[in-house]
């Protein structure tokens, strides 16, 4: 069977899936437009030239109803987990009669998250979907009954990224209906400088404002905190700081108290929803002991749920719930013109090449393939650099346009992941924290001495795997900085004009695409490379 699903709101995507594979997945955002971008007439092109055939089903994914008001009878809502709340008509798509499915973005999270894991159909499991809008617990049993558990809280991802806004002055509190969608990953980096583990009385104040219990906390309600010392103090203050870990904790206790209470011991759980990418939370979660295993798909945020749609679509109409998939499923790198020899040096495709400009402090663009499936850079879209000196997660930052207390990740071969993070299981998404185990990895060590890695072997990413390895064999570590390659607010980028235009205005040393190496002739570093010889750095110890 053949299922193309979309998900009409913001993290817009196509997803095609045929017999149980994901074929592809085409994200809005990706490709240099705006991140959480809806769909667009491009993307629809996009997704036409991929396909081979009329699909046998095409689906919509549930959404806020306001927002497609010509379809209300044709187009589930946001909220509903039950199979019974599904909608199943006829359309015409391309002089064919389809099947037309739809069901709930609720679902779409749900479905995805479970087709997605490695649990056998008839695993029974719980869920726990939390992201800006729903906090709630399900258990999902062996025929795929979905009962919701409980609400947990209304709003999580919302009412974490309010504190950052509430500390902010550049965040318009006044007029604003909801937060920004950039402001709960910056916490997750804020809270990790926190040093007390005690709120005062003011910051349980706080607390409990941002946690009460009311379907929609608005931000223009922060002005009743105004005469606090937290409002507009900005983000450098030391004492916010502290409170963004304590915060950060108290949020997730509340859902771990509610597990504790209502779950029995030793269940799998999946994990999906925008809050599914806290790498801290991901990594509390298996430490509680609570369950028998922890999934949580890379694509948890909403750009995975054209994916849960498609998967809804084909377990109502072949009982399979499983998906057969690779996180590098996007579209593949368009060269859309050739690369300036007026701006670029082009060297002959060598890994070893690539290797010793990075060991010799370069950093450059890397894109590979398709690129990769939800909102990390995982080793086909990167800005990959030498781990060893903090001045390189400084100059990431600035290359990036973003603010310094954001941590860069490594990336890390699979056989050394325990000898440097101590994580002796694949760790493939880019999804939790480890603890770093020398203090030579400056770089990708953030200031409370975690890292979110990403493991690479021979079988999850062939080229970077080789570089990697590459890498090693100069310096004895197989790591590198890895950080998304992408203009700011932007998606990833995937044609060669934008590729170039970002490295000769973000000051990157240069570029490789598909092996092909291109070096900016305006860079200082790169010159001076020249200059040394070319030479490998020295094995470090």
């Amino acid at each position: 069977m053949k299922i193309l699903s979309y998900n009409p709101g913001h993290d817009g995507a196509f997803a095609y899936v045929e017999d149980g594979r994901l074929i592809f997945s085409v994200e809005a955002e990706k490709g240099s437009k705006y991140r959480h971008s809806p769909l667009s007439v491009p993307d629809v092109f996009d997704v036409l030239s991929e396909l081979q055939s009329v699909p046998d089903v095409l689906c919509k994914g549930g959404w806020w109803p306001g927002d497609s008001p010509r379809n209300q009878d044709v187009m589930a809502g946001y909220r509903g987990s039950h199979h019974d709340q599904v909608v199943v008509t006829q359309q015409r798509l391309l002089g064919k009669s389809v099947h037309y499915f739809s069901s709930s973005h609720e679902r779409s999270h749900l479905l995805c998250a479970f087709a997605m894991s490695e649990m056998p159909k008839g695993t029974p499991c719980y869920a726990l979907l939390w992201e800006g809008v729903i906090g709630a617990f399900y258990e999902i049993d062996a025929e795929l009954n979905v009962t919701k558990i409980g609400d947990v809280m209304p709003e999580p991802g919302h009412r974490y990224a309010m504190l950052y806004a509430l500390a902010d002055p550049t965040f318009d509190k006044s007029t604003a209906e909801f937060s920004r969608l950039s402001d709960a990953g910056k916490l997750m980096a804020l809270a990790s400088f926190s040093r007390r583990s005690q709120a005062s009385d003011e910051e349980e104040k706080i607390t409990a404002f941002l946690l009460q219990d009311c379907q929609h906390l608005k931000p223009q309600q922060c002005e009743a905190l105004k005469e606090f010392r937290h409002y507009n103090v900005g983000l450098d203050d030391p004492q916010f700081r502290d409170f963004a870990g304590i915060f950060s904790d108290r949020l997730f206790d509340r859902f771990h108290r509610f597990a504790t209470a209502k779950l029995r011991r030793d269940m799998p759980l999946l994990i999906a929803g925008g809050c599914g990418l806290n790498c801290d939370w991901n990594t509390k979660w298996t430490q509680t002991g609570l369950f028998s295993d922890v999934f949580v798909p890379p694509v948890a945020n909403d750009s995975g749920s054209a994916i849960g749609t498609a998967v809804d679509a084909q377990f109502h109409f072949t009982g399979d719930p499983k998906l057969a998939w690779n996180v590098y499923s996007g579209l593949d790198f368009v060269a859309d013109e050739a690369v300036d020899p007026a701006h670029f040096d082009e060297w002959e495709p060598s890994v070893q090449s690539v290797a010793a400009m990075l060991a010799g402090g370069l950093i450059l663009g890397w894109a590979n393939g398709r690129y990769e499936i939800g909102p990390r850079a995982l080793g086909n879209r990167s800005i990959l650099a030498a781990p060893f000196e903090a001045s390189t997660r400084q100059r990431l930052n600035v290359i990036k346009q973003r603010e310094q207390f954001r941590p860069i990740a490594p990336v890390c071969l699979e056989e050394d992941a325990a000898k440097w993070f101590g994580c002796d299981h694949p760790s493939p998404f880019m999804l939790y924290t480890h603890r770093a185990c020398t203090d030579t990895l400056a770089a990708v060590t953030h200031v409370n001495r975690t890292a979110r890695i990403q493991t690479v072997s021979a079988f999850s990413n062939r080229a970077l795997f080789e570089l990697l390895s590459a890498f090693k064999a100069l310096t004895g570590y197989g790591v590198l900085c890895n950080t998304s390659l992408n203009f700011k607010t932007k998606g990833f980028i995937n044609t060669t004009s934008d590729l170039s235009a970002y490295t000769l205005a973000h000051q990157l040393d240069g570029f490789v695409v598909e092996g092909r190496i291109y070096m900016s002739r305006s860079s200082q570093r790169y010159q001076q490379y020249l200059h040394d010889g070319k030479q490998p750095v020295t094995k470090r110890c």
